[in-house]
Parts: structure tokens; C-alpha cells; sequence
């Protein structure tokens, strides 16, 4: 039984950072690379498991009677701790990679570490409320997570070839990140009605959508980069070197 639960903890994640995998066609990323954004995307739950913990010690955390502070716990300390332990990962380790060199990469390396914290956050979840949950999660949260890590990493394989704009480029990704993770936590905080828990699969809906197009738009214009040879090769190696 322990064995089943273990399996269907982790399956999700790893499936879907292989589907990732299958679709970055034109230059796949080393698999240690892949492997260590996986593993790091384990490691930085203990960031947001920080953080929430010092927010439930004052008191901060859903309440069925002030929508405004589940708002809060939701966006503010939920979904920004989770998305930030992800974002510190891609931005300081995957990011100035050498083998971050074309835009889908973004998408490549931020799915690697959601899936890693969604994967381990399951595992958890599995391990204290039995398989089914882990079932439903399967469906539901783990994809989530992975449609999250889509939007950051859109735009962070932005920032890395469009350097003008790599700050706001890059606040943005975590930005739509969070805002779509807070949307999703909140109505199942507050999520007492079937009304209620449709607002979180209609978030969950529009950021699937939002992701598909996200990755076609992201293998067209890496196709186009490597095809046209674009004069952003200096810059990149440059800015690779820097560390920056």
C-alpha cells in the first residue's frame, strides 16, 4: 500500500516534466541539467514551508468569515512563498545556464522545478490523506502546478534574449505565476459550494489555455531564433558569463 501511494505521488510530476521534455524537439537540455532543476524544485518547498509556518504563528491563514484574509493568505503568503521557492531556483541556477539558449528553455526549466515542488508537495499530501487524494491531485493540483511554472517560465525565456526588458520580463512571469496560484487556492479555501470550487477549475481552466499558447508561441520563436541566426548570440554569451 505504502508502495501504490508512493507511485501515485510522484507519476504525475514526472509525466508531465516528460511530456515537456518530449516537446523541447529542436535542442533538448542535458538530462542532469533537467534532473537538477528537479531536484531543486524539491528542495525549495522548504522555502514557502518557512514562510507559512511564520505566518500561521501570527495568525494569518484562511477564514470562512473575512474573504479578504483568505485573499491574502492566498495570494500573499500561499502563492507568493510557493512561487517564489520556485522562482529563486529558475532565476539564480537554471537561468545563466549555458545551455539556456533559446526562449523555450524557460518553459523547460521552470516546468523541471514545479514539477520537483509539486512532486514533493504531493508525496506529503499522499503520505497523510491516502490515495485519494492523490488521485484527485493528480487531475487537479499537480497539473495546476505545472500550468504556474509554464507562465513564469514564458516569460523568463523572455527576459533572457530580450535583455532590455529581462527585469520586467522576468517580475512578470513570477507576477502571473502567483496571481494564478492565489486564484486557484482561494476558492478552495473558501470553496464550501460547488459554485465555489468552479472558480478554481475556471482559473485552473484559463491558465491551461494561457499555457498552450505560451508553449506554441515559445517552439515558434525558437525556431525562428536558431533559423534566422538572430544577433542576440553576443549578448547571450556575454550575459551567460556574468552569471547575470
Amino acid at each position: 500500500m505504502f508502495l501504490q501511494a508512493l507511485a501515485i505521488a510522484i507519476a504525475p510530476g514526472i509525466a508531465i516534466a516528460m511530456l515537456i521534455y518530449a516537446l523541447d524537439q529542436r535542442e533538448r537540455e542535458p538530462m542532469r541539467l533537467l534532473i537538477r532543476c528537479f531536484l531543486l524544485g524539491v528542495l525549495s518547498v522548504g522555502i514557502p514551508l518557512l514562510m507559512q509556518l511564520y505566518a500561521a504563528s501570527r495568525g494569518w491563514g484562511a477564514s470562512n468569515e473575512h474573504l479578504w484574509q483568505t485573499a491574502i493568505f492566498a495570494f500573499g503568503i500561499v502563492g507568493l512563498s510557493e512561487e517564489l521557492g520556485k522562482y529563486i531556483m529558475l532565476r539564480f541556477y537554471a537561468y545563466p545556464k549555458a545551455a539556456f539558449n533559446e526562449p523555450f528553455d524557460g518553459i523547460v526549466y521552470s516546468v523541471m522545478i514545479g514539477m520537483g515542488f509539486a512532486t514533493a508537495e504531493n508525496i506529503a499530501y499522499v503520505m497523510q490523506y491516502g490515495i485519494g487524494t492523490g488521485l484527485v491531485r493528480m487531475f487537479i493540483s499537480v497539473p495546476a502546478h505545472a500550468t504556474f511554472a509554464i507562465l513564469m517560465g514564458y516569460y523568463v525565456g523572455l527576459a533572457k534574449f530580450i535583455p532590455q526588458h529581462r527585469r520586467t520580463l522576468q517580475f512578470t512571469g513570477l507576477f502571473w505565476a502567483i496571481v494564478f496560484h492565489g486564484a486557484f487556492d482561494f476558492f478552495l479555501f473558501i470553496g464550501d459550494s460547488i459554485y465555489l470550487m468552479a472558480g478554481s477549475l475556471l482559473s485552473f481552466f484559463i491558465a491551461i489555455r494561457l499555457s498552450i499558447r505560451a508553449i506554441r508561441h515559445h517552439r515558434e520563436i525558437s525556431a525562428r531564433w536558431k533559423k534566422q541566426n538572430y544577433n542576440n548570440g553576443e549578448e547571450y554569451t556575454d550575459q551567460d558569463s556574468s552569471g547575470t
